[in-house]
């Protein structure tokens, strides 16, 4: 499977992201939908972003007891999205679960991937407000093996943890990497980052890039660079 860049089109309205998506007239950017612009606009927006030829992942983390998140990824699953996602601390029987419901009468179904712990987290913030104690990389990795042993497809985690990740799960086993930035950028609120290059480097399958690409004065620019950093 070929890397790729995502862009995170994290906008308030439908106006704000085909205002965006419009810059874009050559190669259409596989794009994240996450919970601001579903949250606004609802379904709608995730069936005319895919009519305008986008590949899309549909990031809303779901993480609910496992027959709501079965009925969940059902209805999620008929938006023809690529890649959705929920969180591993939901435990083997929801990722089961959603699984099955994410799973059409033909047998497709978009790829399910699990957050493991979020980029803003750090050891420090893991250990005070969760009170899980062990390493975060042994954690990101007891996490992906869960997701992996419940039959999904990969996770999402730091690029920092990629290669790890990997080695435990095999190459198969996709990881979907935020907290991506250019060497110059700010980090914002993301606490364990990487360059695009550096994310190659370490074995990311795909990054999630969000502000850098958005918010730059050419973003179209913006995401040529970090194509060219990531895949060539």
């Amino acid at each position: 499977m070929g890397k790729d860049v995502i862009v995170a089109c994290d906008f308030s309205s439908a106006e704000a992201v085909y205002s965006f998506l419009d810059k874009f007239t050559g190669k259409k950017p596989f794009v994240k939908i996450g919970m601001e612009l579903f949250y606004a606009e609802g379904p709608d927006i995730v069936r005319q972003i895919k009519k305008r030829g986008h590949r899309i992942f549909l990031d809303l983390k779901l993480h609910d007891i496992p027959n709501t998140v079965k009925k969940a990824m059902a209805v999620l699953s008929g938006l023809d999205v690529d890649i959705v996602n929920l969180h591993a601390a939901g435990t083997t029987a929801m990722m089961e679960a959603a699984l099955e419901g994410l799973t059409r009468p033909d047998g497709t179904r978009p790829l399910l991937i699990a957050v493991t712990q979020l980029t803003s987290t750090d050891q420090e913030s893991m250990e005070r407000d969760l009170l899980i104690h062990e390493p975060m990389a042994e954690v990101v990795i007891h996490y992906a093996e869960t997701a992996k042993n419940a039959g999904l497809d990969g996770v999402v985690c730091s690029p920092m943890e990629a290669a790890a990740v990997h080695d435990r799960c095999g190459r198969d086993f996709l990881t979907v990497t935020p907290g991506v930035r250019f060497a110059e950028g700010d980090r914002g609120d993301q606490k364990r980052v990487m360059t695009p290059a550096e994310a190659k480097k370490i074995g990311s399958d795909y990054i999630v890039v969000g502000r850098p690409i958005t918010a730059a004065a050419d973003p179209v620019a913006a995401y040529e660079r970090c194509v060219a950093e990531f895949t060539d």
